[in-house]
């Protein structure tokens, strides 16, 4: 059950409306034609009631991906969620970028999305390099690019405090 005060703050976020999000999907593979976390993202977040900004697919290059979150924070995103390339092959390069660009990381998303992987993939969770964090006054998500693992950060833990979220970094 949540705290007096954790409700309270989730109330006075919900005053505010809307969140504004932003959807990267960052594969050498994905189209727009099977993208399908970025359709489910898309779909989740207009049904919660929040604005989607933008989707687009980027290639698991650090420029694209530095240029993706550079972009939608400056244009005023609240949220940018991102999903693939958090792996440890060669070609996932996401969690490095963002490593290095956050300005407050949230470890405990990265913490709480590999327990709750490992009920779905057992120990292969562990090469999960999901994080979050804010830059510039976003909030900023990033998770493996299964749609197993969009739709479980998306349901258990994004969707419960996106608005809390954001309404505590720009408080």
């Amino acid at each position: 059950m949540p705290s007096p005060s954790s409700s309270e703050h989730k109330r006075k976020a919900a005053e505010r409306g809307p969140v504004s999000v932003a959807v990267v999907t960052v594969s050498d593979t994905r189209t727009e034609e099977n993208d399908v976390n970025g359709r489910y993202l898309h779909e989740r977040i207009e049904a919660a009631g929040h604005r989607v900004h933008s989707t687009r697919i980027v290639k698991d290059e650090p420029a694209q991906v530095e240029a993706a979150l550079e972009e939608l924070a400056a244009a005023g995103v609240q949220a940018i969620l991102f999903n693939g390339g958090t792996g440890v092959s060669r070609r996932d390069r996401t969690f490095d970028v963002l490593d290095r660009k956050l300005e407050k990381t949230l470890p405990g998303f990265g913490e709480i999305f590999r327990m709750l992987s490992w009920e779905q993939v057992g120990s292969a969770a562990m090469m999960s390099r999901a994080t979050a964090g804010v830059f510039r006054d976003s909030i900023v998500v990033s998770t493996p690019g299964s749609p197993a693992a969009v739709k479980l950060a998306w349901e258990k833990l994004i969707a419960p405090e996106l608005k809390h979220l954001v309404w505590e970094i720009t408080r």
